[in-house]
């Protein structure tokens, strides 16, 4: 996997966060705790991996209050540092089914940045990755990890419901119970012990 170092990760976001400060980081910062948490217990998982691709996966919001436009700049960003599963995780991380117009919010790329996303989501496998920080940017509030379908609620309330938004919400909860049946036990157990 092409990602920065754990201390490398710390300064993009640490950047970042002078550049466009707001809740968004500590979201980062907690969806990037909760990923750690599950590959530490998931065979055949990296926990420092894993940690990065969730510290990082909303980075494209550095460049300003942005909505879907964070997912591309946020994968250009990364892959001019050369990291490319970091610049993956960008641009999956928000789509659980591969469909551009399952994002709860305002499509604000143009068309070029459009038929782009929709290209790469029509033609990226999937990894364990992907799923993960996907799972945990749905449980992760800044202030810590919450249920499923709290955070899920939340993102309709403030973003927009649309046609997808259900399959999406089916699509959380089976990547959820996926990573339950791979650990063996309750996803929200292994957070009670985390600092945030």
């Amino acid at each position: 996997m092409v990602v920065p170092s754990i201390t490398n990760a710390e300064k993009i976001i640490n950047e970042a966060s002078k550049l466009n400060p707001g809740c968004w980081v500590e979201h980062n910062r907690v969806a990037g705790k909760c990923a750690k948490a599950v590959a530490e217990v998931c065979n055949g998982l990296d926990a420092n991996i894993a940690y990065v691709l969730g510290l990082l996966h909303d980075v494209g919001r550095r460049f300003g209050v942005n909505d879907l436009q964070h997912t591309i700049k946020g994968y250009r960003y990364m892959l001019e540092q050369g990291y490319l599963d970091s610049a993956r995780i960008c641009l999956t991380h928000s789509f659980p089914i591969k469909n551009i117009d399952s994002y709860n919010g305002e499509n604000d790329c143009n068309l070029e940045d459009s038929i782009f996303i929709k290209e790469y989501l029509d033609n990226v496998e999937y990894d364990e990755y992907d799923r993960l920080i996907q799972l945990c940017d749905a449980i992760s509030y800044p202030t810590g990890p919450c249920i499923i379908e709290k955070r899920l609620v939340d993102v309709v309330i403030r973003r927009g419901f649309n046609d997808l938004t259900v399959p999406k919400w089916k699509e959380f909860i089976k990547i959820k119970e996926y990573f339950e049946s791979r650990i063996e036990r309750d996803i929200y157990s292994l957070f009670d012990d985390l600092s945030y």
